[in-house]
């Protein structure tokens, strides 16, 4: 095929025959785009703006058999291969130079059977489209707390939300996946049929096949709930974290709340004087009796004097995509995390100190507190290891201008790198991975080596990539 740019696309796709590429084209359901197609530019691009790829196809899946096509067609001409979910990928691996990309964007269908509560969910779902179809029965699964984020990615690495301390992981609300691996072959995974490749997916990233839908457990939410959300000053972060750690330790399960530093925006919901100010936030939220639920975060909202308190009942839909705007398409992203056995004062001084020197007052630093459910199931029954660690703090830097690139990664590696030093800090999280630059063994612990012994089974020739490769002949 003639070339006609310099891009990584380009080139690649001037390297296939084109013949085979007709033909790949002919029976494909969906759209195949190349770099010559007008709506190439548009598909090419991911959520995090930072990311700037040039594939050589862009194959947008309508259904598994495309997926199949597809993973045969990049392991028969050597292609670099990624997979596009729901979006959100803050580290960017939806997209590759001059390889092909499996777009599940389009699969989005989401089937709700209310008498077994379980929910059928295509892989390119995000949490919106699960949440819409599973509250017109008042039921809902433990994802993630954005609703523009996507569900298939999310899950494979975890998943923490606003239910997590009642129900668990995303991961660990699955029943089974359907899944493409290497060779093209299509697997229905669960608890009794695949246990192993189960095990793995859960928590694996996606590193051992595209997996085309998720069947979940659902769980009587809603539709309202009581969600915290309530902003203090940067000079009151030591008492409000305290009061939160204390909260924290013996709340109902059916309440969790993320403690998070950040800057005041400059919206009307908040007092002028403060915008742009430091401050310590919280963000949580009740499912049970909505008469009494204000009381149950009365701890938290006496901690201090609040610069503005948001909270009040909503609709679970609402609570879910309330943070949405807050992470648009196209804006500049690095997010890295670590987990702390203990919130010490030095824990404190970093996000304050952190928070302070941001380059971009649309950054945050991140307190999670974990437990409860996702604590209850053993670190070795997935490959999700670390579950026994009563907290989480990531650094979220998020930005609009490409010259403060540096800048900002800078920033939040620095942020980790000293959190890391501290004795209370061990191992990373696959949903805010940075660019992808730690060792996989900060990620998977003692579930590493099984996880090695599992991509050396179903993707001998690291087609899907990821933090871990397979073995070789040496190894």
């Amino acid at each position: 095929m003639a070339t006609v740019g310099n891009t990584p696309g380009d080139r690649a796709l001037a390297d296939l025959p084109s013949g085979h590429v007709r033909a790949f084209e002919a029976d494909f359901s969906g759209d195949v785009v190349c770099p010559t197609d007008p709506e190439y530019e548009r598909v090419r691009q991911v959520w995090n703006g930072m990311i700037d790829r040039h594939p050589a196809i862009v194959a947008r899946c309508a259904g598994v058999a495309d997926v199949v096509a597809s993973v045969t067609f990049a392991r028969d001409h050597d292609l670099p291969l990624a997979v596009r979910s729901g979006g959100h990928n803050v580290a960017g691996t939806a997209v590759c130079d001059g390889g092909l990309v499996v777009d599940l964007s389009t699969m989005r269908s989401v089937r709700v059977d209310p008498d077994r509560r379980t929910a059928r969910v295509e892989g390119g779902a995000t949490l919106g489209d699960v949440d819409r179809e599973t509250q017109l029965f008042g039921l809902a699964t433990a994802l993630g707390a954005v609703s523009e984020t996507g569900v298939a990615g999310l899950t494979l690495n975890g998943g923490y939300g606003h239910l997590s301390r009642q129900y668990g992981l995303a991961l660990d609300n699955l029943r089974s996946v359907d899944v493409v691996t290497a060779d093209g072959k299509v697997h229905t995974a669960s608890a009794d049929r695949n246990a192993d490749l189960f095990w793995g997916l859960r928590g694996g990233g996606g590193s051992l096949g595209i997996v085309t839908s998720f069947e979940f457990d659902l769980h009587e939410v809603g539709p309202e709930v009581y969600a915290f959300f309530v902003w203090f000053h940067a000079d009151d972060a030591a008492a409000v974290m305290k009061r939160t750690l204390e909260w924290s330790d013996d709340a109902p399960r059916e309440a969790g709340v993320l403690a998070f530093a950040a800057h005041v925006p400059d919206l009307e919901e908040f007092p002028a004087e403060a915008w742009g100010d430091p401050a310590v936030a919280m963000l949580g939220s009740f499912r049970g009796d909505l008469e009494t639920a204000a009381n149950v975060f009365d701890p938290l909202r006496t901690s201090a004097t609040p610069i503005v308190d948001l909270s009040g009942s909503m609709d679970y839909v609402f609570l879910q995509s309330m943070l949405d705007e807050d992470y648009p398409d196209g804006l500049r992203y690095y997010w890295k995390a670590v987990y702390l056995t203990e919130v010490t004062d030095e824990v404190v001084d970093i996000v304050v100190g952190y928070n302070e020197s941001a380059p971009s007052a649309l950054s945050t630093i991140d307190l999670w507190c974990l437990g409860g459910a996702v604590e209850d199931v053993p670190s070795d029954a997935t490959a999700f290891f670390h579950r026994d660690k009563p907290y989480m703090l990531t650094v979220e830097a998020n930005w609009e201008d490409p010259d403060d690139d540096d800048a900002n990664v800078t920033w939040a590696r620095e942020a980790i790198a000293e959190t890391s030093e501290l004795a209370v800090a061990s191992g990373s999280y696959g949903n805010f991975p940075g660019l992808n630059e730690d060792p996989a063994k900060l990620r998977f612990g003692d579930s590493y080596e099984r996880m090695v012994d599992l991509k050396t089974e179903f993707d001998p020739e690291n087609l899907f990539g990821g933090p871990v490769a397979p073995r070789t002949g040496g190894d």
